[in-house]
């Protein structure tokens, strides 16, 4: 495991990249960021959710209609252009986009267009066959219901899954099969484009660890409703016999929200998931691990006890606290696995029984800079107070960057306690430095710092506001950023701390 000694690794989603195309990719752009990595000294790289995001959603990655499958924008035209795919003409055809944010409307319908070419060709084509028929096989227990799911979104014009006809809804065998026979080439595009997706991830994670690079992923602990996940195993989800929620999970009010939080996703049923061994759990587990040489669980305290809210209320005020089968649940999946490469992000107000939980499995926990100062030296987050079983984050992607929060987000108590920690004078031209010292220099075994903060970017290079439905996501790093010299502070700061 990648705690096993002390490294350093940059927060960036594959969306931020550099290309030529609206939004990152599996192309040359995160090659590059690959190699830059390692000339700078990291093993690591953290990512957000590679699942896929649509505009209904705000295009945010932890709400999906698959946990299992791959975000197609990801997909790069270049490769399927080496690949006879696509032609260097069909790659001009792209419009002219901005290189510092993703304008999603105009990204989704470029690449459908470039998708529809690609697998028009790729049925002419005889040599891939094999390979994709393999992929198929191997994928089949989450692929064939997510590529039908894609397909009878289509057809209902994108209303949910527990509006459709009642046979489907029910997924009556037979109603399954005369839908599977009725979109059978919908059904085909949305494979191959998934064959394409796991085919150059795959190739750039091999990339990325034959430099010693390790690939962090991240998995949202729940599942969306609207969703292959729900629709295709609704025995373990707390819903009516209509297939809508009875209960959906959420935060309680707290000192960041008077009224809490209400995420709507459906409450798991603990005790049906218990009968077969956890067996759901343990093939999505399997599945991020292949992907990933560590997972991040988000909400890791929802695997504790979770904030269960009645659906019908349209705040969080009015829910309850539910205690799930921690120490069971994990046991079973550490039993099953000899290796369980997992982070929990344990922030927030975190419980004593999340912490024995944590300590019970040796799972390690977040601690983030921007939380630290300005109240007690017992502060968790304060890098004196670190154990070497966590990981140190300036701030997340729900953050503001560094230099944002320090300039618009900071009293002078705050300031005050930063300099007296820091034992030096702080602004916002260095404290995004100040910040990776103080995490690189503690006993943390692994240190991320978002790629924001390594470059000293403000606030409009923030990539989420939590709670806020515009704008978020969008954030892409410009090519030229991309050069050893602004690499040079982190490169120093890995070396001397003995994270190289």
């Amino acid at each position: 495991m990648i705690l096993s000694r002390r490294s350093s690794g940059i927060l960036l989603h594959i969306s931020s990249l550099p290309s030529v195309f609206g939004i990152g990719d599996f192309g040359s752009g995160a090659y590059h960021f690959a190699d830059v990595l390692a000339k700078s000294g990291q093993k690591a790289w953290q990512i957000l959710p590679l699942t896929p995001t649509d505009e209904a959603s705000g295009n945010s990655p932890y709400s999906s209609s698959s946990l299992m499958a791959g975000n197609t924008l990801f997909i790069s035209p270049e490769i399927l252009q080496k690949d006879e795919l696509l032609t260097r003409q069909n790659l001009r055809d792209n419009p002219e986009f901005r290189d510092n944010n993703v304008d999603f409307k105009e990204v989704y319908s470029f690449k459908k267009y470039l998708f529809d070419i690609a697998f028009d060709n790729f049925q002419s084509k005889t040599e891939n066959a094999k390979d994709y028929e393999q992929f198929c096989f191997d994928n089949a227990l989450w692929l064939d219901d997510y590529a039908l799911y894609v397909a009878l979104k289509k057809h209902f014009k994108g209303v949910g899954w527990w509006e459709w006809s009642e046979p489907l809804l029910k997924r009556e065998k037979t109603a399954l099969s005369i839908a599977t026979a009725a979109h059978t080439q919908t059904i085909e595009q949305e494979k191959f484009l998934q064959f394409q997706f796991f085919k150059q991830w795959n190739a750039l994670k091999k990339y990325c660890n034959s430099k010693h690079i390790a690939i962090i992923g991240d998995a949202p602990i729940y599942c969306s409703h609207d969703s292959a996940d729900v629709w295709s195993n609704t025995p373990l989800f707390n819903l009516d016999s209509n297939g809508k929620p009875i209960t959906v999970a959420g935060v309680p009010p707290d000192y960041f929200s008077t009224q809490g939080q209400r995420w709507g996703n459906p409450i798991y049923k603990w005790d049906e998931m218990k009968k077969n061994g956890y067996e759901w759990w343990i093939n999505r587990m399997q599945h991020n691990f292949t992907l990933y040489d560590l997972v991040r669980i988000d909400h890791f305290r929802g695997l504790v006890a979770y904030w269960e809210i009645p659906s019908k209320e349209k705040t969080a005020i009015n829910g309850q606290w539910k205690t799930a089968p921690a120490e069971d649940f994990l046991t079973a999946l550490t039993s099953y696995f000899t290796h369980f490469p997992v982070i929990a992000e344990d922030l927030g107000m975190i419980t004593e029984d999340v912490k024995q939980i944590m300590n019970r499995f040796s799972l390690p926990g977040m601690k983030v800079l921007q939380f630290a100062f300005g109240d007690s030296p017992d502060n968790p987050y304060l890098p004196h107070n670190y154990t070497h079983n966590s990981v140190v984050y300036s701030g997340t992607h729900d953050n503001n960057t560094t230099v944002g929060w320090y300039k618009n987000e900071v009293d002078g108590n705050v300031k005050s306690a930063i300099q007296k920690y820091i034992g030096a004078k702080s602004n916002s031209k260095s404290l995004h430095n100040d910040f990776i010292r103080l995490a690189h220099s503690s006993v943390a075994g692994l240190s991320i710092t978002p790629l924001q903060d390594v470059l000293g970017l403000g606030a409009e290079s923030r990539m989420n506001t939590p709670s806020t439905r515009k704008g978020n996501w969008e954030w892409r790093v410009e090519k030229s950023y991309l050069n050893s010299r602004n690499f040079n502070v982190l490169k120093h700061l890995t070396e001397i701390y003995g994270r190289s």
